[in-house]
């Protein structure tokens, strides 16, 4: 199985599951990873180049998913908008561009670790994850996991992956924190803001963003 990875700090516990799952005799599968910021990963999922990733909320409702996403219950600290003197989207970036339009924010979209270095560093911001809680008492769902084949073993490392507590290893914080530039402490309590569980209210959000990201893309077009 090709797995679409993206590197962001948000899913380091995934990632860390999904490696010693995979190993194991049970569930034993040899998974090979094709990397890249979410866009990336959205097309190369699209042209069917890898079999399962995250994908962004707003590309994710064409496809099959294990109802298991990145969910920011409140605010997310990772998906900003900063003060610009015209509106910027960011590169990386599917549904935070969409979502900033939806919420008629103005300014440069910033997502993933840049991100949350710029809010670890006191820039002013709006937290697009807080700003929807704000409005319509509702998380919101950044990413699904979808996938193309292989539907059993997805919905069985999706309840494998919620029913256990991932403890990251030294190592790969260490790692990270170098990759990043932020300390460890900064990256342990950044993933409390992190769920992952699709549940009712999860998939509500869902079906409002898309209904409102619809008109919000229909008036633009």
């Amino acid at each position: 199985m090709i797995f679409g990875k993206i590197d962001y700090l948000n899913l380091l516990p995934f990632n860390v599951f999904l490696k010693r799952y995979a190993k194991t005799t049970r569930h034993h599968m040899s998974i090979n990873y094709k990397k890249g910021v979410p866009s990336v990963v959205n097309r190369a999922f699209h042209k069917r180049q890898v079999d399962s990733a995250f994908i962004s909320s707003i590309e994710a409702r064409k496809y099959k998913n294990a109802s298991l996403g990145i969910v920011a219950k409140k605010e997310v600290l990772s998906v900003i908008v900063t003060p610009s003197t015209c509106n910027v989207s960011d590169s990386a970036s599917a549904t935070s561009n969409v979502l900033a339009k939806v919420l008629h924010v103005d300014g440069r979209v910033v997502i993933g670790d840049k991100a949350l270095k710029l809010y670890l560093d006191g820039v002013k911001h709006t937290d697009l994850a807080a700003l929807w809680n704000e409005k319509y008492n509702l998380p919101f769902v950044f990413a699904l996991l979808c996938f193309h084949k292989k539907a059993s073993y997805m919905y069985s490392l999706k309840k494998e992956f919620l029913k256990r507590k991932i403890k990251i290893p030294q190592y790969i914080l260490l790692n990270a924190q170098k990759k990043s530039q932020i300390p460890q402490k900064d990256i342990l309590n950044y993933l409390k803001y992190i769920s992952y569980e699709v549940d009712f209210k999860a998939k509500k959000s869902l079906k409002k963003f898309y209904n409102l990201s619809s008109k919000c893309l229909t008036t633009i077009d």
